[in-house]
């Protein structure tokens, strides 16, 4: 985690104050994990809600929360849900925080977005501070290629660095329209600025755009200069932010060996957040929803060895079993900051906008708002 983000933790912890002093806290009243009624209450909770709230579950989440999703998703498909229903008062966002704020740009102003646990944050997201951002981009005018060079920042990305992208002529992304974006990109610039994630930005120019890897170069925010000559930049055609994904860039090339190894015909399906040798070594590659979607289309008898989140694996799994299913690491990665949203939570939130409590509201203030969202419908806008 970049330490400018610092702040912005002890800002949580602040929130966290604030709701004790005002006799709203997590501890004494958040539902034991193994309270035999916690479904019944949910059930009864979520019924006295009724349409006045929806329920939204990124493709990451546990089971217990799957369950009492009104739609499920990966980031892009919650982001259309989000824009595309305003009868819903209340916006129960279960994912981490950047898509609470994506969910709070999008949605009117008469609706209010809840994250069920505040400390669900995003390790990426957080690799890329405004600071560093803005100061990238200053270097960038002083060596005179800002007005060439186009922004476009995955949907993992903080509302301020989606304003930044937004106010410099720039798109949000995700996994699934990375390559309609950059492509987009290049219509109007010389040159992408891709953050935060390096290797979604990197695998999308390689496979998809036609250009090398010596047609990249990566900007170090802890370094002078970002690592890069003045020449490294006027002659890249992508710069990529120095993040990447905790969950996906753990995957080696050798979990890649080692799974055809032990299961001879497997095919091996990633998601392109994971390292560059490792896409290339893959039998597909593709994002979340494309990743469901292949596995459910696959023959009877398929083995598939999947590189993504292990809840969402465990899940294909289950609702496939007539294919071999596996993770391609042996050992088990849970993205730890998704997983905070949890059954316990998501009761303890319905409940108490059932007793007419809102807690954990996600706003972000209109000056960065405003150029988020223009960021953000740009990216909608995408054939």
């Amino acid at each position: 985690m970049a330490f400018g983000n610092l702040t912005e933790l002890l800002l949580l912890g602040r929130e966290s104050d604030l709701q004790s002093e005002r006799g709203v806290s997590c501890e004494g009243e958040l539902p034991a994990a193994s309270d035999p009624a916690l479904v019944d209450r949910a059930k009864k909770a979520r019924a006295a809600l009724g349409s006045r709230a929806m329920i939204l579950g990124h493709h990451y989440q546990r089971d217990e929360v799957i369950a009492f999703a009104d739609i499920t998703g990966d980031s892009f498909k919650l982001a259309q849900a989000a824009a595309s229903n305003p009868e819903a008062e209340l916006v129960i966002f279960c994912g981490v925080h950047f898509m609470a704020e994506s969910a709070d740009i999008l949605t009117s102003a008469n609706q209010k977005v809840i994250l069920p646990d505040l400390a669900a944050g995003c390790s990426m997201a957080d690799m890329a501070g405004a600071a560093q951002v803005d100061a990238a981009w200053a270097h960038f005018q002083k060596v005179g290629i800002a007005g060439r060079t186009i922004p476009i920042t995955y949907m993992n990305s903080t509302a301020a660095i989606k304003s930044f992208t937004g106010a410099n002529g720039g798109a949000v992304c995700t996994s699934s329209n990375a390559q309609r974006a950059m492509s987009w990109a290049f219509e109007r610039g010389e040159k992408i600025f891709f953050l935060p994630d390096q290797h979604l930005g990197r695998n999308t120019a390689i496979l998809h755009l036609g250009l090398e890897v010596s047609d990249c170069v990566v900007w170090n925010p802890w370094k002078p200069q970002g690592g890069l000559t003045d020449q490294e930049l006027l002659g890249a055609k992508v710069i990529l932010w120095r993040g990447h994904c905790s969950v996906h860039g753990r995957f080696s090339l050798q979990n890649v060996h080692d799974v055809r190894e032990r299961l001879p015909g497997v095919q091996v399906l990633v998601h392109p957040e994971c390292q560059n040798e490792v896409v290339m070594a893959a039998d597909v590659v593709g994002s979340t929803e494309m990743i469901i979607k292949t596995v459910a289309a696959s023959a009877p008898g398929s083995k598939w060895a999947i590189g993504t989140e292990l809840n969402l694996v465990q899940r294909l799994a289950r609702s496939n079993p007539d294919k071999e299913v596996v993770f391609l690491d042996k050992t088990v990665c849970y993205c730890s900051t998704m997983n905070r949203i949890d059954l316990p939570h998501l009761v303890w939130a319905m409940e108490n906008l059932v007793a007419g409590r809102i807690l954990n509201q996600i706003t972000v203030e209109e000056k960065t708002a405003h150029f988020a969202r223009v960021a953000l419908e740009r990216m909608l806008a995408l054939p």
